[in-house]
């Protein structure tokens, strides 16, 4: 015998498969376990009882049978003489005659269907068990329901969840947390453990509160997570999220579970069919005849079919609890095909918890969910948490807040150029709520940090006056902006796109420097980021990184009191500068790697000008230098980094020149000129081709700085050493070979590179430099061998 526990292998399934069950599913199960003991009891009559017992029918009534002990035979009575006498064979073997006419009729004369009847039955039934049960079973379809199973048992038992559906529904989060216990022990009962039952018909309108769940303790426990609570809800969130690319571009277990119920209802029609047809032929009475007469003198048997009675009952019996499965199965059926399983919408969880953001879910994703619905709605409730952005952002922000505690910012702190306190944050997945704790901050900077949100406590920073945004996605509070407009001197944004760009930063009334770097296109520049900057009424320095063709007309509303003007371009060509002649207060002005060939005219209206900085062009020449001789402010020029070739004459006109930068270019003589420009204190003329300096540089008593490192000069003049306020003198990487004892008047020298020349060796007059130390003087360790050790000693010394 094979018992019935054995057949479980066909319709077991994990425990935590159950939620994916609805009421129907286990209906059917119940119904096949009955038909299959139905099965099962009669396969087990047909074994262990006679099948059917036969009896020989007599062609004359004369006829009579003496039963001998061991052996039958057939005596002839004395009868008259006109009535034959049918003679039968003697043998011992009675009982194996018997048995072999009851075989032979069972095999020829009774009907297949009252033979088969349980192993039908049995067959039948285990089919609509795997049927049931294959999509759990199915390796395509199963480890999606294994993943999702095990996501969703932690989505119920998570903390986070309790706290999450407590903030937006109002309730107490130190009772939501003591609930929360008890419901991930219902959980994990349900999920881990066989299932004693459902609960009790939960509505998808029934709110959370309204579910009895409250326990009462003595000490309630804190709500907030702990650092490890707070890190398996985020890889929870991780999960979900990879989870849900994953199943929703497919809907294998959809079909699969359409395919297997479309299965079950056909085998029901085909059931029902040839059932009903056969069962009439299940009779106690049949009639033999079989060709055996030579073995057993008859040919013609009368049998009894010893469970037909108990078969024609199972049938009927076993018709009727098909038609039970089969009109489950249609109303399956009408289920899958009626409603719209392969979408699923959470606008009652979104009306239910405010939680707006929760997205829908489509193909085998949603599926589940219209199944774990039939089981407990309060499932998917609890999973939606961790498919909200909105609830990721908070959980996110917990956790950052455990990391970056007021005392790491603290540590943090550094003073920045500006001579400000400020605080560097790099790469987070957001803003700590705990940096409005450090009230001594005067400079925040943000670099590529998603997802930033200012909160109305930014206020508790009243020593904030510097912001910097590099590459931040950032959202902001009414409250906080007001705060902003009030406080921020100091705004650097970093952007890619300028849509980007806050708007809020339009409104800094109180803003005096704007940093903005991105690529803009010129209609961007003009209706995006300048057409606002009027309302900035203080601001006082402009720095615009991006790729401008022209100047726009916008800067003009900021003319009154923009200061500062820095455009560095990203070497697209700077056409159209005339909106610069507006630009009337000035005092300084970049115009970096624009592709310039020319000093550009508009430059000459700024008489305000102290400072002009042309850098990375393409100058070649600058002979309208000599109309810069209107900028009588100007102390500052700087045309490096261009391929000018040669110094005008016209630069003796620019006579209140102080410093002077050259470097960098094609430039082989220098004119004399160019040292009639008597208050240069800052001359660089690094990074050329000259090969002599004209005496004339001795005119230059005011120059503290001068470079001519990378050129090819031989020689020094006497007179250079006769600027005595030297304090830097750059020579290094040239063919010189030999420096004057004249260095001696050079008494306030503090930096002195010679290195990469041909020097042999160095005078010991470097000894009436006093200011110059070795950290000062750039020269080759032999040639500083070749001072005196006094000398040596001297400068080593501090």
């Amino acid at each position: 015998m094979i018992p019935v526990t054995e057949f479980r292998q066909f319709s077991e399934q994990e425990p935590a498969f159950r939620v994916l069950k609805p009421w129907w599913d286990v209906f059917t199960d119940y119904l096949s376990v009955v038909m299959l003991m139905i099965g099962v009891f009669g396969c087990t009559l047909q074994v262990v009882q006679d099948k059917i017992i036969c009896l020989p029918q007599r062609t004359s009534i004369a006829n009579q049978t003496i039963a001998l002990p061991n052996k039958t035979e057939l005596v002839s009575p004395v009868v008259s003489q006109d009535v034959h006498e049918m003679m039968g064979l003697k043998t011992n073997l009675d009982l194996q005659q018997y048995s072999f006419i009851n075989q032979m009729c069972y095999e020829k004369a009774l009907h297949w269907y009252a033979k088969y009847f349980p192993y039908l039955v049995l067959i039948h039934t285990l089919i609509f068990m795997v049927c049931s049960n294959f999509w759990f079973k199915f390796p395509g379809s199963s480890s999606k329901i294994e993943h999702f199973i095990s996501i969703l048992g932690k989505c119920f038992d998570s903390p986070w969840t309790t706290r999450a559906l407590s903030e937006v529904s109002g309730e107490n989060p130190e009772e939501k947390v003591l609930l929360d216990n008890k419901k991930n022990s219902a959980s994990r009962a349900i999920l881990n453990v066989s299932v004693e039952g459902n609960l009790d018909n939960l509505e998808k309108t029934q709110s959370l509160k309204s579910i009895p769940e409250k326990i009462v303790v003595d000490k309630p426990t804190a709500s907030a997570l702990d650092k490890k609570e707070g890190e398996q809800a985020k890889a929870l969130f991780e999960k979900v999220k990879k989870f849900r690319l994953h199943v929703e571009e497919g809907d294998i277990l959809y079909v699969m579970y359409v395919r297997q119920t479309v299965l079950k209802v056909f085998k029901f029609l085909l059931i029902i069919a040839y059932n009903s047809a056969l069962v009439s032929e299940v009779q106690i009475t049949v009639k033999c005849s079989v060709d055996i007469q030579d073995m057993t003198g008859y040919k013609h048997f009368s049998c009894n079919h010893t469970m037909a009675h108990l078969f024609s009952k199972l049938s009927y019996c076993y018709l009727c609890f098909v038609a039970v499965y089969g009109f489950t199965c249609l109303y399956t059926s009408y289920w899958l095909f009626y409603r719209s399983l392969k979408e699923y919408s959470f606008e009652y969880v979104r009306q239910e918890t405010g939680i707006d953001d929760i997205p829908d879910v489509k193909n085998d994703f949603a599926f589940m969910l219209h199944m774990i619905d039939q089981y407990d709605p309060l499932y998917s409730k609890r999973f939606a948490v961790f498919l909200s952005e909105v609830s990721e952002n908070k959980l996110k922000q917990l956790n950052l807040n455990h990391e970056w505690t007021p005392e790491k910012l603290r540590q943090r702190l550094l003073t920045n150029h500006n001579n400000r306190l400020e605080l560097q944050l790099f790469m987070l997945s957001g803003l700590p709520d705990t940096i409005f704790e450090v009230t001594e901050l005067q400079s925040l900077k943000l670099e590529i940090i998603n997802n930033v949100t200012i909160p109305a406590s930014i206020a508790q920073l009243e020593n904030l006056q510097e912001l910097s945004l590099y590459q931040c996605c950032l959202k902001i509070h009414t409250t906080a902006t007001s705060f902003l407009k009030e406080n921020l001197k100091v705004l650097r944004v970093k952007f890619d796109d300028s849509r980007e760009l806050p708007h809020w930063l339009y409104h800094l009334r109180n803003l005096e420097e704007l940093y903005l770097i991105g690529s803009l296109s010129p209609d961007a520049s003009k209706n995006v980021v300048l057409e606002s900057l009027r309302e900035l009424k203080n601001l006082k320095t402009l720095s615009l990184k991006s790729n401008f063709t022209k100047i726009p007309q916008s800067i003009v509303d900021v003319s009154s009191h923009l200061q500062r003007l820095y455009v560095y371009n990203d070497g697209t060509k700077l056409v159209m500068l005339n909106n610069l002649k507006k630009m009337v207060n000035l005092t300084e002005l970049e115009l970096v790697h624009c592709d310039l060939e020319r000093i550009p005219h508009a430059v000459f209206s700024l008489t305000n000008l102290q400072e002009l900085d042309l850098k990375e062009n393409n100058l070649h020449s600058i002979e309208e230098i000599v109309s810069c001789q209107h900028l009588h402010k100007l102390t500052c020029l700087k045309l490096w980094h261009n391929s000018i070739c040669y110094i005008p004459e016209h630069i003796k006109k620019l006579g209140s020149l102080e410093r002077l930068y050259f470097s960098h270019n094609k430039i082989e003589i220098l004119p004399s000129h160019l040292f009639l420009c008597n208050k240069l204190r800052y001359l660089d003329l690094s990074n050329n081709d000259i090969r002599f300096i004209p005496p004339e540089i001795g005119v230059l008593q005011s120059l503290q700085y001068f470079s001519v490192t990378c050129n090819k000069i031989e020689n020094l003049p006497d007179e250079l050493f006769f600027c005595k306020k030297l304090k830097t003198l750059k020579l290094g990487k040239n063919t010189l070979s030999l420096l004057s004892p004249k260095i001696s008047y050079l008494v306030l020298l503090t930096h002195l590179e010679l290195k990469g020349n041909h020097f042999e060796l160095l005078p010991p007059e470097l000894r009436f430099c006093r200011a110059l130390k070795r950290g000062g003087l750039v020269v080759e360790d032999v040639l500083f061998e070749t001072l005196p050790s006094d000398i040596r000693d001297k400068m080593k010394a501090e």
